[in-house]
């Protein structure tokens, strides 16, 4: 009997996201834990769109900064700008609050955009290292292989694939109804979780797996034409050599941000395929934890320009001391020593 009064004491305790049947369960975190976590995410949110927005403007205000190589840049840190305005404000409460609270239109189209520009992303750096590998390994017909015309077929490839295959799971039925035998029962009422079945699991593992091995493969291959070009960099003209030791820069600077981004996200889709066979055992924190590491990818891309690249540096020096509103600063040459 005593037992019996204690179990449904604790059932009367346990705290649910919403007074219905099937509601999910809220872990409810003291108050200083609370605000830690919401400043610690708001920051990093912060960081995300102002790094990125800066990205946006200075390849679209600076002529000199108008190639083929960083309108890719540029379409890439749009998707990590808006992944930091659309998706994180969202993800912040859901992660904090452990409940969703904003109804099932905005769970679908949160979670729409979410993959949207995660998958718009991978296929951006996928692209970026097609670009270095002809940079790097084609040097002489580079510039006419791959060029603005090329770039903005590869951008609208990289926002339109993600953007039909994700519409196609979130907005159709034919994947309930083909494979049903693959999906689990409804989450409970609170969790916004409409992808994560054991053959979402399995195919989007595909999805982040052979874009990056395409970019390991074409990095190895630079690498190693890189490698021979710098011992036979001291015969070519200054010109030449200038020009060929800043797209190995380039590819440096690019290669560093690919193993950024497999870093961020690879225990997020690991836990995602390994899940899906366990039958998703990952604590939510412990899946919480992997998505902001994830999400983290798209404040470091900015970060990684600071430290790298001359011209993010200068131009960010012209925005600060307010030599940006010069007549004559859209034009000057961003990569003079």
């Amino acid at each position: 009997m005593s037992a019996a009064l204690i179990q449904g004491a604790e059932e009367h305790s346990t705290t649910f996201c919403y007074q219905v049947n099937g509601s999910c369960p809220r872990t409810i975190h003291p108050l200083d834990i609370r605000l830690a976590i919401y400043l610690a995410c708001a920051s990093g949110m912060l960081i995300t769109v102002l790094g990125n927005l800066f990205v946006v403007f200075a390849v679209s205000y600076f002529k000199v900064l108008h190639s083929p190589t960083n309108f890719l840049l540029l379409s890439l840190a749009l998707a990590d700008m808006f992944l930091g305005l659309l998706v994180m404000p969202l993800s912040i409460v859901r992660s904090v609050e452990s409940c969703w609270y904003f109804g099932d239109f905005l769970c679908r189209l949160h979670t729409y955009l979410d993959t949207l520009f995660c998958l718009t992303s991978i296929f951006h750096l996928c692209f970026i290292s097609i670009d270095r590998h002809c940079a790097i390994c084609e040097p002489l017909i580079y510039p006419s292989k791959f060029t603005v015309r090329v770039a903005v077929r590869y951008i609208l490839a990289g926002w339109g694939i993600p953007a039909v295959y994700t519409a196609f799971f979130l907005y159709t039925d034919v994947v309930e109804n083909a494979l049903s035998q693959w999906l689990e029962e409804m989450p409970c009422v609170g969790s916004c979780q409409l992808l994560f079945n054991k053959f979402w699991g399995w195919l989007n593992f595909p999805m982040f797996f052979f874009p990056c091995l395409i970019m390991i493969s074409l990095y190895v291959k630079i690498f190693v034409v890189a490698t021979r070009q710098a011992q036979q960099i001291n015969t070519l003209s200054k010109n030449l050599a200038g020009a060929t030791k800043r797209e190995r820069k380039a590819a440096k600077t690019l290669g560093i941000a690919v193993g950024i981004y497999l870093l961020c996200w690879l225990p997020f889709t690991i836990d995602t395929l390994v899940d899906s066979l366990l039958n998703f055992i990952t604590p939510p924190l412990i899946f919480d934890i992997f998505i902001w590491f994830a999400y983290f990818n798209s404040a470091c891309n900015p970060i990684i320009y600071v430290f790298s690249y001359r011209w993010f540096r200068k131009a960010l020096k012209l925005c600060l001391s307010g030599e940006i509103f010069s007549s004559r600063t859209r034009t000057i040459d961003l990569y003079q020593e």
